[in-house]
């Protein structure tokens, strides 16, 4: 083999190499994505059951209970819109309802969200990025800080 065929069959081989490389990066990237949604969003397009997503918005009040399994149902809303959540595990100990909180779960046929991780808030004036910006979308929340005024308002009665 020439000197310039043995050089163009390495660029050849390293080119599909790196081809492949890229190509298992990108598969494993997509598969580690969670999208955020909002439930307003969700009732607009529905991710489907196969999707393993992120929900924030507000723990709706008076929504909190224990199913006969023993797991804990509780609604997300953003004042618009709600989606039912069942969770089997402990939940924070900021978890109240009221507050802020992000679900990450997989929607089962009966079009309940199926939660794998609660995250509530970690402190009184805190509220995920995510959570803030689906609230001002769905012109629940006008504020330019990180606390709704339903929680401000709560802070000034204590």
């Amino acid at each position: 083999m020439r000197h310039r065929n043995r050089r163009l069959a390495t660029i050849a081989a390293a080119g599909i190499i790196l081809s492949a490389a890229v190509a298992l990066g990108f598969f494993a990237v997509g598969s580690a994505l969670v999208y955020f949604y909002s439930p307003s969003e969700i009732a607009a397009a529905h991710p489907g059951t196969d999707a393993r997503i992120r929900v924030g918005g507000l723990v709706l009040e008076e929504s909190v209970g224990e199913d006969s399994a023993g797991a804990m149902r509780f609604v997300i809303t953003d004042r618009v819109e709600e989606v039912q959540v069942v969770y089997a595990g402990l939940l924070p100990d900021l978890f109240r309802e009221g507050q802020g909180v992000v679900v990450e779960g997989q929607f089962n046929a009966d079009g309940l969200l199926e939660a794998r991780n609660v995250l509530a808030k970690h402190d009184e004036t805190y509220m995920p990025p995510e959570v803030a910006e689906a609230l001002r979308e769905a012109g629940v929340w006008q504020g330019e800080g990180d606390v709704p005024p339903e929680v401000d308002a709560e802070q000034d009665n204590s």
